[in-house]
């Protein structure tokens, strides 16, 4: 029924999701018709980030970004000015904000508007 899909979610500040996206995080990052933001990733995919005046940050992972490094990859976010989610509980983070060991590993930081982010290692 379907041959394609894209995913979408909101933020409050559209301009500072766009400089967060495409120099902290260094994606390929252009505008629609529309004025909207879309990560260009790669296959010819997109994800389409879109200005919501009420916008309410996800309770959830809205995007995962596969590594293949994962401690690697958490040095070089951090030392962009990542800070990565320090979790406790069923989900307890290392130092780094690393989960480890019930899965792959996979760490969370949050964009400028409070979007749940993941890399996530080996997918």
């Amino acid at each position: 029924m379907f041959n394609t899909a894209f995913s979408s979610f909101s933020v409050n500040d559209l301009n500072a999701a766009k400089e967060f996206y495409r120099e902290t995080l260094r994606l390929d990052v252009s505008e629609d018709s529309m004025g909207f933001i879309e990560l260009n990733i790669a296959d010819g995919h997109k994800v389409i980030i879109y200005p919501k005046p009420d916008h309410s940050a996800a309770g959830f992972t809205v995007l995962n970004f596969p590594v293949d490094d994962i401690e690697k990859t958490v040095d070089q976010l951090s030392q962009a000015g990542i800070r990565f989610e320090q979790y406790e509980g069923q989900l307890k983070t290392d130092e780094k904000g690393i989960f480890r060991g019930q899965g792959p590993n996979i760490a969370w930081f949050k964009d400028p508007a409070g979007n749940i982010l993941s890399v996530i290692e080996g997918e």
